[in-house]
């Protein structure tokens, strides 16, 4: 995978297998408040249909928590909590958490090249965000809970939240090819070592189990999961 940005060593980006496959996971991912909607009356003389355009317009405007281009003081333009980006592709998003503004490689807490979507939790210590080429970023609300499809996901879908965007299970992907699908099992946003809790770089074909108490899973260069039966 090309890598748009630079990468801080130690920092997971990509390709470090640390585990094995297991069902168990969990742990709190820390997310943030959930960004709110705003409707948009339509007048009486108005065009039909402009009242429900100018509405969309509005509740994305309110959605989205930050640009996807721009480096985010922490406290003053981003408040800690957790954040997702969406869409993103051909690993042209990258993102950073940085300790200070130095610049420097060492400041570098954690960051990630994005095809598909990205999940990142900015803590209140970290001091800057740093987001290029990314589409806009909105707050997650910690409660939300989904219906996701049993069926499967998207191989290069990038980071997916359990229980939302997937359903915990099984699943298999198939026909991979020289290393390029890469898996891994997340307890949390943080996107550290220690947020890993199994990976993978696969040839052929790859079985994975999403636990239920797992919070993320992230797919990326795979033929599509499809539930293992």
């Amino acid at each position: 995978m090309g890598m748009k940005g630079k990468i801080a060593l130690g920092v997971v980006v990509g390709v470090v297998v640390i585990g094995v496959v297991s069902t168990a996971g969990g742990g709190d991912d820390g997310d943030g408040g959930k960004g709110t909607s705003a409707s948009a009356k339509q007048d009486s003389g108005s065009a039909s249909g402009s009242g429900k355009g100018d509405a969309k317009k509005a509740d994305a405007e309110k959605k989205a928590a930050f640009g996807g281009d721009g480096t985010y003081q922490v406290g003053k333009d981003v408040k800690p909590g957790t954040y997702r980006t969406t869409g993103n592709t051909d690993d042209m998003c990258y993102w950073e958490r940085a300790k200070d503004a130095s610049g420097d490689m060492d400041s570098i807490l954690a960051n990630d090249n994005v095809t598909g979507s990205s999940y990142v939790t900015v803590k209140a210590s970290d001091k800057l965000l740093k987001s290029e080429g990314c589409h806009d970023w909105e707050a997650v609300d910690p409660k939300a809970k989904g219906k996701p499809s049993t069926a499967g996901f998207k191989g290069d879908g990038g980071m997916l939240r359990v229980g939302v965007d997937i359903a915990p299970g099984t699943y298999r992907s198939t026909g991979n090819t020289d290393d390029q699908c890469y898996w891994e099992r997340d307890k949390d946003a943080l996107h550290g070592m220690d947020s890993i809790l199994a990976n993978d770089n696969v040839t052929g074909t790859a079985v994975v189990t999403i636990g239920s108490g797992d919070a993320y899973f992230k797919t990326a260069g795979c033929a599509d999961w499809k539930k293992a039966g």
